[in-house]
């Protein structure tokens, strides 16, 4: 396997950025609409039926919320040759698990709190290795918005990754109560990636009719940020050096949602960990010690690095890659696999 992932850059207004991604990214973006509903069905049952009911719900208020957004999906249709269904299954998998798609250890860090001098952000992805071959490096160029690069599963609309105003965002799954339709979390994350600093940020959070919860680690020009995000509300975590976030509500006031929900994939250790790590790194961190944390096995199999295991549900996930972010440099640094075997190779916004 190449340890680096495929990279396309498209550019123009959004009908363009869409029809130029189902051009390059065809193969992948059609073998992955062929297996999607099968590997979410091996978490949660669902129908076909189901699955497209729930896209079709949603579009309403994404059109409302992101009209520009919904226009790169048709030109993703046309260039592809992939249905709107298909493609909003896509953007709504994550709305047909209890609990998310996806565990994930993440931290930011501010560019004083590490030896790099960067504004950091990163985490370990841990889901289903088999969205590996349809993960690829993906910059975006639009006529009229900040220009981002995104580590994705060709054909999402936005995932973990960077623009060039110095915003870089990685994200964890929340356990806590959704709704059947709404505005698709990655079309929220898609119009975070337009803005340039926490307000704007979270007024693009605030201002969409949201699905399900998420967690969002964020790297800014004025420092770390973390936006836990119900449907409901938005709570901001703040912190002049580094933060770190795992699968659970860290907020004091929605710490009692965590007791409704069973605990993900060890989420509370694996939080543990990383603060013991970092702390035993302190003010020599650099990133080559993030890298460290990162590949960490305490508790192995279910580690910060994260092996699959008996889980009877989830015992197949794994660190899918591992990310480190330079926001304010426009870098990423990622390993395609566990990052306690595969190296970490760096992608540049240029």
């Amino acid at each position: 396997m190449n340890r680096r992932y495929p990279e396309l850059e498209v550019r123009g207004n959004y009908r363009q950025m869409g029809r130029q991604q189902g051009e390059a990214a065809r193969e992948q973006i059609r073998a992955y609409a062929a297996i999607n509903l099968e590997r979410i069905s091996k978490s949660v049952p669902v129908s076909h039926g189901e699955a497209v009911a729930i896209g079709r719900a949603c579009l309403p208020y994404v059109e409302r919320y992101s009209p520009h957004l919904l226009e790169e999906l048709r030109g993703m249709e046309e260039g592809a040759g992939v249905s709107l269904d298909d493609l909003m299954l896509m953007q709504t998998r994550n709305q047909m698990h209890t609990a998310g798609d996806a565990g994930c250890t993440s931290f930011a860090m501010a560019a004083g709190a590490n030896r790099s001098g960067h504004a950091l952000v990163g985490q370990n992805w841990d889901n289903d290795p088999a969205l590996d071959p349809f993960t690829i490096v993906l910059t975006r160029r639009p006529t009229d918005a900040p220009a981002t690069m995104t580590l994705t599963q060709a054909g999402l609309i936005a995932y973990m990754g960077l623009n060039d105003r110095g915003i870089g965002i990685c994200m964890n799954t929340l356990p806590a109560p959704g709704r059947r339709a709404g505005v698709p979390h990655y079309f929220v994350l898609r119009c975070i990636f337009e803005t340039d600093g926490i307000a704007a940020a979270a007024a693009a959070v605030r201002r969409a009719e949201r699905v399900i919860p998420n967690n969002l680690i964020l790297a800014t020009p004025e420092g770390p940020a973390n936006f836990e995000i119900t449907i409901d509300d938005l709570h901001i975590l703040r912190d002049d050096r580094r933060l770190v976030h795992t699968n659970h509500c860290l907020h004091q006031d929605l710490r009692p949602i965590n007791d409704l929900y069973p605990e993900l994939i060890q989420s509370r250790p694996r939080k543990a960990r990383i603060e013991r790590a970092f702390a035993e790194e302190d003010r020599a961190i650099s990133l080559e010690s993030i890298k460290r944390v990162l590949r960490d096995h305490e508790d192995y199999p279910r580690s910060i690095c994260r092996h699959a295991n008996d889980h009877p549900t989830n015992g197949y996930w794994v660190s899918v890659f591992s990310v480190i972010i330079e926001a304010d440099s426009g870098r990423m640094h990622v390993s395609r696999g566990n990052p306690c075997t595969a190296p970490y190779e760096t992608y540049q916004l240029n």
